[in-house]
């Protein structure tokens, strides 16, 4: 694993990876292998634990590596990879604003008595155990996020909770991907078919944003900085939360979801979970290696 990156005490970064009912989000496909003079990348040696990823969490103080998939959370730090509970499909997750604190979605795993779908699930011990929180029996959300302001979340309908147990329903005219924010901003991200779609007030309001990438996946660095990923795996930077984009690297390899947290060096470090294996980028997305090489 690379050397500890800054970051705040307690915070991790996530983003869960885009509904599988949302993959045809602007010509999503495999990773093309890139054109002469594109970032190189590099696969991790191991397989990922679970049969599909649907998050990945990275803390930005210990650098410990979840992974959120259909047959439960796992510690990559490591490998093997650790199982972290019980079996649940994880398919929407999100760290929350203190340490070991998780929010969680999906659907009951074999031999649990846990309703279907999950609805909202919080777990306050790293992922060990879940207190159920609110819509059980009725919401699977894909995507989720938490914010400075509270939880917004996508079960077919945008929702946003202050406390993730009362929901009010969002007007909006798209169906996100993948939503990002930080526990320590009210600014979200939405990846969708059409381009990114932008809110300041925590999930209230949204604009979609002109001129930006057609991202499937995003996520924060820092409450000022994001990373976002296209279904070819070209790598972008936003130093403004989202509202200006510049090109960076490229993934060569299928990816599920991503991570970043601010690195030493003040640029962000980017992971991403890919069908290959979990691979860490430490200058700003430019190029890419196994998470595991020293």
């Amino acid at each position: 694993m690379p050397r500890k990156p800054a970051g705040r005490t307690g915070h991790f970064a996530v983003l869960p990876a885009a509904a599988a009912a949302l993959l045809a989000l602007a010509g999503c496909a495999p990773a093309a292998t890139p054109a002469p003079g594109t970032a190189s990348t590099a696969t991790a040696a191991d397989t990922l634990p679970g049969s599909h990823v649907h998050g990945i969490a990275v803390s930005g103080e210990t650098s410990q590596v979840l992974l959120a998939t259909h047959d439960g959370l796992f510690d990559a730090t490591t490998s093997p990879a650790t199982k972290i509970g019980g079996t649940n499909d994880l398919m929407g997750f999100a760290p929350g604003p203190a340490d070991g604190v998780f929010y969680a979605s999906g659907h009951p795993g074999p031999g649990s008595d846990l309703p279907n779908p999950l609805g909202l699930l919080r777990s306050s011990d790293g992922g060990k155990t879940w207190e159920q929180l609110s819509r059980q029996g009725e919401s699977d959300f894909h995507a989720l996020t938490a914010t400075q302001a509270g939880i917004v979340a996508f079960d077919g309908v945008l929702r946003t909770s202050p406390d993730g147990r009362a929901w009010s329903t969002v007007a909006a005219d798209f169906a996100p991907a993948a939503l990002a924010g930080h526990p320590d901003s009210t600014t979200v991200l939405a990846t969708t078919q059409d381009g990114i779609q932008r809110s300041t007030d925590a999930g209230s309001t949204w604009k979609p944003l002109d001129n930006g990438p057609v991202i499937q996946f995003a996520a924060f660095a820092h409450p000022a900085e994001a990373v976002g990923v296209e279904p070819d795996g070209t790598v972008h930077y936003s130093p403004d939360a989202g509202e200006t984009w510049t090109e960076k690297g490229r993934i060569d390899a299928d990816v599920m979801a991503i991570a970043a947290v601010k690195g030493e060096d003040g640029r962000p470090w980017i992971w991403a979970a890919t069908a290959d294996g979990v691979i860490v980028s430490t200058d700003g997305g430019m190029t890419f290696r196994s998470a595991d090489a020293e």
